[in-house]
């Protein structure tokens, strides 16, 4: 997770037992993972990455004035979705009902847990590929994207 709109904000790469929180950075306009206790550092998380929440998620209505809802679902797989539009948000969970929501939907305050990066990832490996700028960077500098990266199945509902 280090979606376009998390350009000015300082990341680090999630790491299996990390207990994140679902927050809404300042100056951005998407939502995504910290660490907790850390809310000014966004935790990045590659696809594939298998998260546990503390509760069933609930996640904000697309429309905004409607309520939030539950999805009855607690355990999520990290996609990233809309590649081909870099003016869209990627960064998404799929859930084992099949289910695919932006994680910028996802209501504040949510706990989970990272059980497993995906297979094959080693911790030089996960630094590597991971390559969103910091805080510390300058607005000039490009952000680069793996184009390994997999889209959603166009078969799933995204909220």
């Amino acid at each position: 997770m280090c979606d376009y709109s998390l350009q000015h904000v300082a990341t680090r790469a999630a790491k299996v037992g990390d207990t994140l929180v679902t927050t809404k950075f300042n100056n951005s306009i998407t939502r995504g993972f910290s660490e907790a206790g850390v809310p000014n550092v966004a935790v990045c998380i590659l696809p594939g990455t298998e998260l546990a929440f503390d509760h069933d998620v609930e996640c904000d209505h697309a429309l905004g004035f409607f309520p939030s809802r539950k999805l009855r679902e607690r355990v999520a797989r990290f996609r990233q979705i809309n590649m081909d539009n870099p003016y869209e948000h990627h960064d998404a969970l799929e859930f084992p009902s099949g289910q695919v929501v932006l994680l910028t939907r996802l209501c504040e305050g949510q706990m989970a847990t990272v059980l497993q990066l995906p297979a094959g990832v080693t911790g030089s490996e996960q630094e590597h590929h991971h390559e969103h700028p910091t805080a510390t960077a300058t607005a000039a500098e490009p952000t680069a994207r793996s184009a390994e990266t997999p889209a959603a199945p166009s078969d799933r509902a995204v909220v």
